[in-house]
């Protein structure tokens, strides 16, 4: 393919920087995808300016009007669905028909936001004073800050952009530097779809030099960020020095599928080959601890381990791969860390999974699934952080409430699933785990736009993305008006003097 030249777009208008830095595929790492400006503090300062400026006249609109656009657009990735998603595998990796999934997930959000132009924003509520009415509004914040990962280079940034710009906000968005391109794609159709100039504003770059400034900037409202546990947490702390920014946090997990005695194991072994190996490993809610009753350990792991052994592993664009690459030389890294870590710390390797060469596996970071049995034990390095690869435990254990008491041995609390055909059972998972997303007799992914995406403890802040982005982007606020001819207070104060 013919490299894509991504611009900055700021204020209705392209513009490019004096360095770009390069986007190449991963499973051939020969290949460039496309260039991006590098962006910095300049660049950061034109968007939010151009976002400022454009909230005064966007704010104006009517939620059914700002939807009208949000449904053009949607129209416009309809047509380019095709196109969107084989740069989305082109430019991350992930096999053509995940490609195909997170531009499908685009699309719905774009659906769902200008549906909801319709939908009342506010209600009306009954004053303790009969002469009064009372309102609950949602007002926008203002700019805010789009800052998004490069797995779901289509979807997760339109989950946040779009409640963002319905309600009423400008945006500053900074997609990962990985998937720059997709990105750029993006703010084309933003672009074509007529939304006026300054309302959503692109600029490319690193975390360090782009992201940085954006975070800090003063007439940044909110910040929406999806990423690492590190950086999530750092965007907290500096965000919390100016009282009136608020900010949303999605920031991974160590997540678990629980597999209880009367689980049906063909639906278990299914669950867990999508949910741990699904890109690769690489998203925040891939199932990275299978915890089973040990009294179906054995069967569950013949079975799995069979089926894990027959995961084809190579170039997204090949309809029969499950597997692609990892994104890029770092995560192959880590991969090999906590496979290093899970055979120090005692465990039993069952699918040792190799780094893959020979062929077209030399073109990028190939490698194949790592599983492995281990007993429980706390404080287990393994068992408790995040591997963001195709790493996974099998961790027997005895009974539904240890299950849970392992689930929730770790320091995050974003995605759960629980294999079982007993209601009460899945009842009182669902009741006791520590998570944000659960799941019964379902993998551990599989977000819906219409649901809130987040988590708890170090996967999030409790302000999740999808639908929930909304109470994140807007002012909940309360009016009331007086039509009495006097003050009357519903505390019985009183105007003598």
């Amino acid at each position: 393919m013919t490299p894509i030249k991504a611009k900055n777009y700021v204020n209705g208008e392209w513009t490019t920087t004096s360095q770009e830095f390069e986007s190449v595929n991963p499973a051939n790492i020969h290949e460039i995808v496309g260039t991006a400006p590098l962006s910095g503090l300049q660049e950061v300062n034109d968007a939010v300016s151009a976002a400022k400026q454009a909230f005064l006249s966007w704010r104006e609109l009517s939620w059914v009007k700002r939807a009208e656009y949000i449904d053009t657009f949607a129209q416009l990735i309809k047509r380019d669905l095709n196109e969107l998603s084989n740069l989305v595998t082109q430019e991350c990796g992930k096999p053509i028909n995940e490609g195909r999934a997170d531009v499908v997930e685009a699309l719905h959000m774009a659906q769902y936001m200008a549906g909801l132009g319709r939908i009342p924003n506010g209600y009306t509520v009954s004053s303790e004073i009969s002469a009064k009415d009372a309102f609950i509004l949602r007002k926008p914040k203002g700019v805010i800050a789009c800052i998004t990962p490069w797995n779901f280079p289509s979807a997760i940034p339109l989950w946040v952009i779009l409640p963002s710009v319905l309600a009423g906000n400008t945006v500053v968005f900074k997609p990962a530097e990985q998937t720059p391109i997709v990105g750029h794609k993006l703010m084309e159709l933003f672009h074509e779809a007529g939304f006026p100039a300054g309302v959503i504003n692109l600029v490319h770059g690193t975390g360090e030099d782009c992201g940085d400034p954006m975070v800090k900037h003063k007439d940044v409202a909110g910040i929406l960020f999806t990423g690492s546990r590190a950086v999530g947490k750092y965007i907290q702390q500096v965000a919390a020095g100016d009282a009136y920014k608020f900010v949303a946090t999605e920031m991974g997990g160590k997540n678990g599928t629980i597999i209880l005695e009367d689980a049906d194991l063909d639906i278990a072994v299914n669950a867990c080959i999508l949910g741990a190996f699904k890109t690769s490993g690489q998203r925040c809610v891939s199932t990275s601890r299978i915890i089973v009753d040990r009294k179906i350990e054995a069967e569950f792991t013949k079975r799995y381990v069979e089926k894990v052994k027959r995961i084809k592993v190579g170039n997204g664009m090949n309809e029969e791969n499950f597997m692609g690459p990892l994104i890029e030389k770092s995560g192959l890294e880590k991969w090999k860390l906590h496979n290093q870590k899970a055979q120090a710390e005692g465990a039993e390797v069952l699918v040792n999974g190799q780094v893959l060469s020979g062929g077209d596996y030399d073109l990028g970071n190939f490698v194949s699934p790592f599983v492995y049995k281990m007993e429980y034990r706390p404080n287990t390095f393994c068992l408790r952080e995040e591997a963001f690869s195709p790493h996974v435990a099998i961790i027997p254990v005895d009974g539904m409430e240890q299950a849970v008491d392992v689930y929730n041995d770790t320091d995050y609390g974003l995605s759960m699933a629980v294999i079982t055909e007993d209601y009460r059972k899945w009842r009182w998972v669902r009741d006791h785990a520590d998570y944000g997303l659960g799941y019964v007799n379902l993998p551990s992914i599989g977000a819906e736009v219409h649901l809130p995406f987040g988590g708890v403890k170090a996967s999030g802040n409790g302000h999740p993305g999808a639908e929930g982005i909304m109470d994140a982007v807007t002012h909940r606020i309360a009016f009331t008006v007086n039509h009495a001819h006097e003050i009357l207070m519903a505390q019985g104060l009183s105007t003598n003097v």
